[in-house]
């Protein structure tokens, strides 16, 4: 039985270490920027996007990687003797599955598997993680690609964005686009669901809407309840984030928790101050 490698992409917003610990592959999205592209989380980090993006007049746009892009990163892996499972951004949010199937396509049948892990950001490295640990101790691709399906189906994020004007300029607005000409002091609260960015509730300011987003979480896993994962994605660390986590680890007995920071690319379609509470239902 062959070792199993997982490759991802960028917008899980998985650390350095974690990637060396786990021998996680990333591939890079592509931010475009008043004529320059970036490669997201290489070239251009978070705290220097966040802060060009908030001064900036102008939007940046985004891309999937290429086909020859993941090809570089199979090859090897493949030639060491790995099969490869590979969780990219959901399928319905961005063209890197397309590429990636593509690439996998160029390598003996039955070695690659590409997932569509319908999730971004920290729930990606949810999954992600789960599948590098499961490989690591000697699970078979079909054993890894069966854990994920388990976790896949228990996942749930609530989301609150500052404006809906981002989603709307990348085209991710979705069914959310009932919500547009909401004024400004009610703060949406979004869920990622199959997928797609779904509307839930108009709720007035953001600390509301997170307050919210707690009660609509207590309700679906039970107060006090034990969570084997629980994460928080945000646009930047601060004091009102402490607060958040705080709050969480009040509310819930968290086995692990998952604390990410928007990548550019996801940034680039959330805009700056958005915040998404990610656990998962009970199984």
């Amino acid at each position: 039985m062959n070792r199993v490698a997982i490759v991802t992409d960028s917008t899980a917003g998985l650390s350095a270490e974690a990637c060396r610990e786990l021998s996680i592959s990333v591939v890079p999205l592509l931010v475009n920027w008043d004529g320059k592209t970036y490669q997201d989380g290489i070239d251009i980090q978070a705290g220097d996007f966040y802060k060009k993006l908030e001064a900036s007049k102008t939007v940046p746009t985004t891309s999937q990687p290429s086909v020859a892009a993941f090809e570089a990163v199979y090859a090897p892996l493949i030639e060491a003797g790995f099969d490869i499972l590979t969780l990219p951004i959901s399928s319905k949010l961005s063209g890197t599955f397309d590429s990636a199937t593509q690439a996998s396509q160029l390598f003996p049948s039955g070695r690659i598997k590409v997932m569509d892990s319908l999730q971004a950001s920290v729930p990606l490295a949810l999954l992600v993680l789960a599948a590098a640990r499961a490989a690591q101790k000697g699970a078979s691709l079909l054993e890894v690609v069966n854990l994920v399906s388990s976790y896949q189906k228990r996942i749930r994020t609530l989301f609150v964005v500052e404006t809906l004007e981002y989603l709307r300029k990348g085209g991710r607005i979705g069914a959310a686009a009932s919500f547009l000409g909401t004024t400004l002091n009610l703060k949406p609260i979004l869920e990622l669901k199959d997928g797609v960015i779904l509307p839930l509730e108009k709720v007035r300011t953001s600390r509301k809407a997170i307050a919210r987003a707690f009660e609509i979480v207590e309700k679906e896993v039970g107060k006090q309840a034990s969570q084997e994962f629980f994460g928080i994605a945000c646009t930047e660390i601060s004091t009102h984030f402490e607060e958040i986590l705080k709050t969480a680890r009040e509310k819930f007995r968290i086995q692990e928790e998952i604390i990410g920071i928007l990548s550019p690319v996801l940034g680039t379609h959330t805009g700056p101050g958005t915040l998404a509470l990610v656990y998962l239902l009970p199984g």
